[in-house]
């Protein structure tokens, strides 16, 4: 196997910590063209369709990727804004203010983000982390809960770094965090901040990416972690069993998935006689096309279609100041045991006349 080139290696610098925010994707552009591009690596990742592999690329080549893109850069157009993508816009924020952040905290490192598929690439932002000195990296997944679809995939993406990589630098991954406390407390803080400003509606949907039901069969633990964040969230708010529902909401294809399924759900609140929802997807760390297309704009139709009269979305967690203290909280928990500042590093200009002059000896 051939390796990827090394970054060329100075003599006595010091080694750098850095963390890696990765996030699902995005198209370059709300292009048929581009959205192709992203989707064409989106649903080739077998971790993202389990069907026999050759029946399932047929598919993809021969129907899905002359017919979906199009319709998909439609919605895309729908939610794109100035800056860009919206998913792209708050990933590249977070690793801004969790750098910024964890610097107040005394930790001088590397931050940088990257997406699992599209633009910037995992593998690409790894080689820039390794040419700006990171010798460790703590890879942070922005799933809250766990699932091989996604936080299982980031891992596959860095372990094919790796095994082209000759010189492999520590490696570290957060899986999950689902229950963690301050996780818990930025959307609980999200959705007081929303019923101070706008009121509060008559129930509260929590909203969850959807994944193929037999994913949970089969020992995915992402199903049981929805429910158990959307049941602390309940249960930190007072909610009562029947003030809150957790849904699923995303399908793709004719297979049955976790339910039950968001729109439905809505519909059928609508038609019982619901008259106001607000709605929060609390497994999205920052807005995209699944929460800005297909919540705030399809399953708010089909809610007021039926028959309600007020649907209010509760935003991501994004930038948000509750939301980076519990991101920044999790990166540096997951950090210890690791250094982190410079203070305890040799100083380098020392070092390097102690190695012109002979004092120490040259790796």
């Amino acid at each position: 196997m051939a390796f990827n080139a090394e970054p060329d290696y100075r003599h006595g610098s010091a080694p750098r910590t850095a963390v890696l925010l990765c996030n699902l994707g995005t198209p370059d552009a709300p292009t048929a063209s581009a959205t192709r591009r992203y989707l064409a690596e989106f649903l080739a990742d077998p971790r993202v369709v389990e069907i026999p592999r050759l029946v399932w690329l047929l598919i993809l080549h021969g129907i899905i990727l002359r017919v979906r893109p199009a319709k998909s850069a439609a919605k895309y157009q729908s939610i794109w804004t100035q800056e860009g993508s919206p998913l792209q816009v708050w990933t590249g924020r977070q690793a801004k203010y969790l750098q910024g952040m964890l610097g107040e905290r005394g930790h001088k490192l590397l931050v940088k983000h990257a997406m699992r598929y599209g633009q910037p690439a995992i593998a690409a932002q790894l080689d820039e982390l390794k040419r700006e000195g990171a010798t460790r990296i703590l890879v942070l997944p922005a799933y809250p809960q766990y699932s091989g679809a996604t936080t299982a995939s980031v891992i596959d993406a860095v372990s094919l770094w790796a095994l082209k990589t000759r010189n492999v630098p520590e490696l570290r991954f957060i899986n999950r965090y689902h229950d963690d406390p301050l996780y818990i407390a930025a959307l609980v803080d999200s959705v007081r901040s929303h019923w101070q400003r706008e009121g509060r509606g008559d129930m509260l949907v929590m909203s969850f990416h959807g994944m193929p039901a037999r994913t949970l069969a089969l020992g995915d633990p992402y199903h049981c972690e929805c429910l158990k964040t959307g049941r602390l969230l309940a249960e930190a708010l007072g909610l009562a069993p029947d003030q809150y529902r957790v849904t699923f909401q995303s399908r793709f294809g004719k297979a049955k998935w976790l339910q039950p399924y968001t729109e439905p759900t809505l519909i059928e609140l609508a038609g019982k006689g619901l008259k106001s929802v607000d709605l929060i997807c609390p497994g999205f760390s920052a807005d995209c096309l699944e929460t800005l297309e297909e919540i705030d704009q399809e399953a708010r139709a089909a809610f007021l279609a039926a028959g309600g009269q007020a649907f209010a979305y509760i935003p991501c967690l994004n930038d948000s100041p509750a939301g980076m203290r519990a991101l920044t909280a999790l990166a540096e928990k997951h950090l210890q045991g690791w250094p982190t500042t410079t203070s305890a590093e040799p100083d380098l200009q020392q070092r390097e006349r102690a190695l012109a002059a002979g004092a120490e000896p040259r790796p």
